[in-house]
This record gives structure tokens, sequence and C-alpha cells, in this order.
């Protein structure tokens, strides 16, 4: 089955990551990334502008229940959990997750619910344990899962966390990730379209 997003999580070292990974993506990359950045309540006005002169694709705050769109970037706002609901986003002030308000535990299980096997999660650089149990949870419904070197991360600790909770499928140094996630949705829609049954695959000519 094709997939439908990329979920991303990252903390300490995360914005140097994510400018690295955004400027390696095309414009016409086809899937939504939402991203995770652990942000201060008070700091990082401007966050969604200085990553979008980084790459060529839209970097916005979703606001509630707003639907996602293929070939955006959506960043957590600061102090809210963002969830996927109904292919749409929600915003939640529930609690802290692992000390993180917004978690990456907490999207990428929202995530595996509304995409099940549907779903490409990466963790970046990080200096705790938030996403590993998401990672794990995207895993067990069959996404797709990718985690940054943590022998070569700005902080492997988070990365670390994630590969000692569940294997991921991929383990790449940061500036390998943008190729993968391009082969991956390449890869996969070649898949889906190869397995087909022939009779969608005709094509009709005019006479």
């Amino acid at each position: 089955m094709a997939a439908e997003i990329v979920v991303v999580g990252t903390s300490t070292g995360g914005l140097k990551a994510l400018q690295t990974l955004l400027c390696g993506l095309p414009s016409t990359f086809p899937l939504p990334i939402v991203i995770v950045q652990h942000r201060g309540r008070v700091s990082d006005d401007g966050l969604c502008e200085f990553l979008g002169e980084f790459g060529t694709m839209p970097v916005t705050e979703p606001e509630d229940k707003e639907p996602l769109l293929p070939g955006h970037v959506y960043l957590a706002p600061r102090d809210y959990h963002l969830l996927i609901q109904n292919r749409a986003f929600a915003l939640s002030t529930d609690s802290p997750e692992a000390f993180a308000r917004p978690s990456i535990d907490v999207l990428f299980e929202s995530a595996a619910d509304a995409f099940r096997e549907r779903v490409i999660a990466v963790i970046l650089t990080g200096a705790n344990r938030d996403g590993a149990r998401g990672l794990a949870a995207i895993k067990s419904r069959g996404g797709l899962t990718v985690v940054e070197n943590p022998e070569s991360a700005a902080c492997g600790e988070m990365p670390a966390a994630a590969i000692q909770l569940t294997q991921p499928d991929w383990i790449v140094a940061l500036h390998e990730l943008a190729p993968l996630l391009c082969k991956l949705t390449e890869d996969l829609r070649a898949s889906e379209l190869s397995a087909r049954p022939a009779a969608q695959m005709v094509v009709h000519h005019g006479s």
C-alpha cells in the first residue's frame, strides 16, 4: 500500500536537521509532511518562515480541523499537541507527554490510528525518549520507520531510544534521509500500480 503521509519527530539539534531534510526534497514531493519539533512555550515566532527558506514546499502551522494537503509541510504549534483525525488536524492542550507538548508520541500514535500501514515515520536528533513509543505504534501497524543514525546525530539519545524499543526499517545518516523518502514514495507508488488488476491499467487510445 502506498504511503499517504510522512511524520517527523525531533528535539535538540532539530532545526539544523530539518533544514537539511527540507533542502533535499523537491517541490513535487507528493505527501504531506507533519513535524513535531520540541519548542518553548513563548519562543520561535517565525519558525515556519525560517524553515520555509530552506526548501520549496510551503511550511505552515495547521489550524484545528484543517485538512491535510499533499506537498505541504506542517509544523506543530508550540504548546499544543498535534493529532490527525479523519484526515484532518486536531489541536489539544492535554497534559505534556514525556515532558513535551507538542509530543512526538501523540502525533505518531494518532497517525498510526488514522493511516495504519500508509505512514512513513522519521525520528531525528533529540535529547529525550519522546517518539520511541509512537514509532513502535506505527511499526506495529505496518508503517515504515526511519531513524537518524544516533552516532552521527547532533544528539543521539532520541534516535537511540527509538532503536532500542523497536527495530526501524532504516537507520540513516541525515544527508541520506531526503533521497530515501523520495525513493520510498516512488517505489511504493510503482508497487501499488503494478499490483492493480490489468483492466485498471488499460490505456484507451482514440482512433
